[in-house]
């Protein structure tokens, strides 16, 4: 997540900006801190080990590329932007993933979405949903390796960071999160008679419904602390809300409820910590609704008719695609301006 544009990072200013950049940023790692701790809770020590990999790996990488292209090293790191990549990054895959799978994803996140296309506030794209976004296509077993609420300390804990159990093993240790498990339930069953058959191990769905509304209580600090403004989560949020009820409605037994969308996955997460960086989204207002709007609507769609339960990393890389269009039609000029035709010279 980077908190400026690139007309605002310009190397003459950098140093500058970069006290700003750093409150923003650290405010925003501050934020993450319930959801963080409420994942730790229930899935143990394994989802701080993601974090903690990912921070040092992107801090590294970051001053590796820095240096390779010849820029100050000091005033980047301080602006904690890696740091913040690493912990949403870490923050999204299962727990005690393998290092090679967190090195493969912030790699791609750090130098590739971030730093080959001329670093912060320069990237179309949001680097942490790149890493994430990558990983799910290129391990997907890996990535579905969510176990059930669990220990502090598992046995298997440092084997599963070095990469050293089975995969076989890591099959056992595993489970269906709740989206998962609806989205796959046996065709012709009702929604009743699959929440009455226990399909979930115990607490799960506690789980992440604590986890979801700890995800809440952070990003109504980042409104408190205006880091960030209501538009693109209330219009994430209420987009979804909206579909899911009209699937809802539609068919009872084939699609869950607006609740379960919200509560579930990676809704509240993405809508408050993902979707609002402000480098990879639309700028003006109404644009920020008409963003927000379309990945609410885009994590729906995938849900209930694509083959991935949850969509967070592809509705907002998408999304992304759309910024420069919503841009072009809803950022304010300047009295006088008239607005170019699509595709003019400009």
């Amino acid at each position: 997540m980077s908190m400026f544009h690139a007309s605002q990072v310009s190397a003459s200013s950098a140093k500058s900006t970069t006290p700003a950049t750093a409150l923003l940023m650290r405010w925003v790692v501050v934020a993450t801190l319930p959801g963080v701790l409420a994942m730790t809770y229930y899935f143990g020590l394994g989802v701080l080990s993601n974090i903690a990999l990912a921070a040092i790996m992107g801090m590294f990488l970051e001053a590796g590329m820095l240096r390779l292209r010849r820029r100050p090293i000091a005033p980047a790191l301080t602006d904690t932007s890696a740091l913040l990549t690493g912990v949403l990054l870490g923050a999204s895959l299962p727990p005690a993933s393998p290092w090679w799978l967190i090195g493969v994803g912030m790699i791609a996140a750090v130098v590739i979405a971030k730093q080959l296309y001329g670093g912060l506030g320069h990237n179309p794209f949001n680097p942490a949903m790149v890493g994430y976004a990558l990983l799910l296509v290129s391990f997907p077993t890996y990535m579905t390796l969510w176990a059930p609420p669990q220990p502090l300390i598992s046995d298997t804990l440092w084997a599963q960071i070095l990469g050293t159990l089975p995969t076989s093993q890591l099959d056992a240790l595993s489970g269906a999160t709740p989206l998962d498990a609806f989205k796959h339930k046996a065709e012709g069953l009702s929604a009743e008679q699959f929440w009455l058959s226990a399909p979930l191990p115990e607490q799960t769905l506690a789980a992440w419904y604590s986890i979801s509304l700890a995800w809440l209580a952070g990003g109504v600090l980042l409104l408190f602390k205006r880091i960030i403004s209501w538009h693109i989560p209330i219009a994430l949020l209420g987009s979804l809300v909206a579909l899911a009820t009209l699937f809802h409605l539609l068919d009872p037994n084939r699609f869950a409820s607006p609740l379960f969308h919200l509560l579930t996955g990676a809704a509240l997460f993405g809508a408050f910590f993902i979707a609002t960086d402000p480098v990879s989204a639309a700028t003006s207002q109404r644009g920020k609704l008409l963003y927000g709007m379309g990945m609410g609507v885009l994590i729906m769609v995938i849900r209930n008719l694509g083959g991935y339960p949850d969509a967070v990393a592809f509705a907002v890389l998408l999304m992304n695609l759309c910024v420069p269009l919503i841009d072009l039609y809803t950022v304010p000029r300047p009295q006088g301006h008239s607005k170019s035709a699509p595709g003019a010279l400009r």
